[in-house]
């Protein structure tokens, strides 16, 4: 983080600065410094650190406020008082808090003139558009990008805050599970260029359907200045529709013919994913590229191709853009993660979390990568999809049948209508099966897996469904395997 002085804190965040006991107040005021990282996990806390003391749903900020201290915070920013060792600087809210600290920061950053601000949201792919988007720019100059899913109220701004006098890109993947809550993390960063990947049924349950989860993921591009673009999905109706509500320029990506930047000639094989890039040239004609992703699954196309606009929007050239995406090894811990444990077994471990739009291109992949293989779907339950959880869940097990998947594990209670719509589908004997929990999953496929099959291993992150990816590993290389 930038080097701010206590009183810009007092300043910037309001409330009131409680100081050591004897400490000089206007001394401290006039000459403390703070330029450590910002934290909300006090086991995270370093030397130099500020710690955020939030309430959470489980625990209580508060309570770890001296270990934060004796790990080497220099500032406290707590919702009550409390004395310490270092400045506490108490607030009526320490999550706005939080946000008015990262407002200032990239402010004051963005004045020095060198920033650009990227901010990426969808139902699909906000993490993997990231990682691509974070290897190109990272090439390019000072990245600041998300580890992980740090999406929302208080991952985002803290992910802000990691930039400095320096950084010339900052990435902020912006989720939300409710109306205004992307409204304000666009309110604290003000993206350049806001890109919109897909309108889903992810997290429908919470936002209360599929027009409300539109509405949400507007909120990235309507307050955008006409200086700044929005990069849009052309493949999605839902999306494509945001472009009359933004003064922004709208950029398009997609398969389809109208997109600016669209692939061609996608190909799917257990290597990664193959396409042609087709973007207008200089000269006013199409340009063609091959790309080569080692990225599972035609579905990150979409990804990669938003990557690729935000890269050229940017300046970017495209060769040494597509050389950094070329280089990413998987979309992200548990996301389409390609494992080869031995035997001649592949698992496609894709646990971390689902949703119907990602579990019917999961399976399509399973279906291409595993042809002339016997294929496995261990599938659980996908949450937080409210009125269409019956319909999607039956809708997932007859896709399954279509493809002509082999075997079709579902896990958990509340994934059983997959099961059901196999059979109504036309599955029979043990093609489908039902199993209560993840010992049952791993009791059949210890029993009858064999060299050559590959299995899809796919639920909600709630579901628990990477331990059965990782009770592979385990089992082959207590037998000789290796992961790759």
């Amino acid at each position: 983080m930038i080097a701010l002085r206590l009183t810009e804190f007092v300043d910037a965040l309001g409330g009131s600065l409680l100081l050591p006991p004897g400490a000089d107040s206007d001394a401290a005021l006039a000459s403390t410094v703070v330029d450590g990282s910002v934290q909300t996990n006090s086991s995270l806390v370093m030397p130099g650190s500020i710690f955020f003391a939030l309430r959470g749903a489980v625990t209580d900020g508060h309570l770890f406020i001296a270990d934060a201290v004796e790990r080497g915070a220099a500032l406290v920013i707590a919702e009550r008082p409390v004395e310490t060792a270092v400045p506490v600087l108490v607030v009526d809210d320490g999550v706005l808090a939080l946000a008015d600290l990262a407002r200032l920061v990239v402010a004051r950053v963005r004045a020095g003139g060198r920033l650009r601000v990227v901010g990426i949201t969808g139902s699909n792919g906000k993490t993997t558009t990231k990682n691509l988007l974070r290897a190109i720019l990272e090439a390019e100059g000072p990245t600041v990008a998300p580890t992980g899913s740090f999406n929302n109220h208080v991952g985002a701004p803290i992910t802000m805050l990691q930039v400095d006098d320096t950084t010339e890109y900052l990435v902020s993947e912006m989720g939300a599970s409710g109306e205004g809550e992307i409204a304000r993390l666009v309110g604290i960063a003000m993206p350049d260029i806001s890109v919109v990947l897909k309108v889903g049924l992810a997290h429908a349950g919470e936002f209360g359907g599929i027009e409300a989860t539109q509405r949400a993921k507007s909120e990235i591009v309507r307050e955008l200045p006409a200086t700044a673009v929005a990069v849009l999905n052309a493949d999605d109706g839902r999306v494509s529709a945001m472009a009359e509500l933004t003064a922004a320029r709208p950029l398009w990506f997609g398969l389809s013919p109208s997109a600016e930047v669209r692939a061609d000639d996608v190909r799917a094989t257990a290597s990664g994913t193959r396409f042609t890039l087709v973007v207008p040239s200089a000269d006013g004609h199409l340009a063609r590229h091959e790309v080569a992703l080692r990225i599972l699954g035609e579905h990150h196309v979409s990804n990669a191709l938003a990557a690729l606009a935000v890269a050229r929007e940017l300046g970017v050239p495209l060769d040494r853009a597509i050389t950094a995406i070329e280089a990413v090894p998987r979309a992200e811990r548990w996301r389409m993660e390609v494992l080869q444990p031995g035997g001649g077994i592949t698992v496609i471990n894709d646990a971390y979390n689902a949703n119907p739009e990602s579990m019917r291109a999961a399976l399509k992949t399973l279906a291409d990568v595993g042809q002339g293989r016997r294929t496995w779907a261990v599938l659980g339950e996908m949450r937080e999809l409210g009125a269409d959880t019956v319909a999607e869940h039956d809708a997932i097990g007859r896709l399954a049948v279509r493809l002509d998947v082999s075997r079709l594990v579902v896990v958990g209670l509340g994934a059983r209508t997959m099961f059901l719509g196999a059979g109504l589908e036309g599955s029979w004997g043990n093609e489908a099966m039902f199993v209560d929990d993840v010992a049952g999953a791993l009791s059949v496929l210890e029993d009858e897996l064999a060299p050559g099959d590959v299995v899809l291993v796919k639920a909600s992150r709630a579901a628990g469904l990477e331990r059965v990816a990782e009770a592979l590993l385990v089992s082959s290389s207590s037998t000789g395997g290796a992961s790759a």
